[in-house]
């Protein structure tokens, strides 16, 4: 495979940076990776692409109570603005609930002060796991493990065609078709169980 410039499908690499001089948050989930209701609390993690032009670096914001990829965002860096835009996306779709829970490991990115005062605004509250442990955040770093092994992990032409067959694996495939046992409806895909949700909420009021 590397002699034709692929690569079989394999945990990430390690993007953490620790920022320095900064304080991170408090670990609010303590590895309980579940969730009452969508909106509640978001893992995030940043991974990346390689493509003939150099990398394309994807953040993602993932629902815990339905494993849904709520927000993203692709560019040819990982500063904050990148999981910034990403958590934007995930607010534009009005799918959060005041105080949700943002979770994420102690990269730089995350330990900014560009996504503190984004969170402060939007009333979040930042949650980071230990440095070094990577299943503070496991479920995060999961839905990357699936998304390379699904498309294939393999050097890309360029960075447009990366964006595109992401953009359909999350939309099109992940978010509307792949199931997941759900424990008390069943084999469900991330958007089907949203919909119960949204249905049960709609009756109970």
């Amino acid at each position: 495979m590397p002699a034709h410039g692929q690569e079989g499908p394999s945990r990430r690499q390690g993007l953490t940076r620790q920022a320095k001089r900064t304080v991170p948050a408090a670990d609010l989930l303590g590895r309980d990776f579940t969730a009452p209701a969508p909106g509640m609390r978001l893992v995030g993690d940043i991974t990346f692409i390689a493509t003939e032009e150099g990398w394309l670096y994807l953040a993602t914001w993932l629902d815990l109570a339905t494993r849904e990829i709520v927000g993203y965002s692709m560019a040819d860096h990982h500063r904050a603005s990148l999981v910034v835009d990403a958590l934007a996306m995930a607010v534009g779709r009005g799918r959060l609930q005041p105080g949700c829970i943002v979770h994420s490991d102690r990269g730089s990115e995350y330990t900014s002060e560009e996504l503190r005062w984004e969170t402060g605004r939007l009333k979040l509250r930042q949650s980071m796991g230990r440095t070094g442990s990577c299943f503070d955040n496991a479920v995060a770093e999961s839905f990357f493990e699936v998304l390379k092994e699904e498309i294939g992990t393999r050097r890309w032409p360029d960075r447009a065609t990366a964006r595109a067959e992401i953009f359909a694996f999350i939309e099109t495939f992940y978010n509307r078709k792949r199931l997941r046992k759900h424990p008390h409806w069943g084999y469900l895909t991330p958007l089907e169980i949203r919909q119960r949700h949204e249905q049960g909420h709609a009756l109970a009021a």
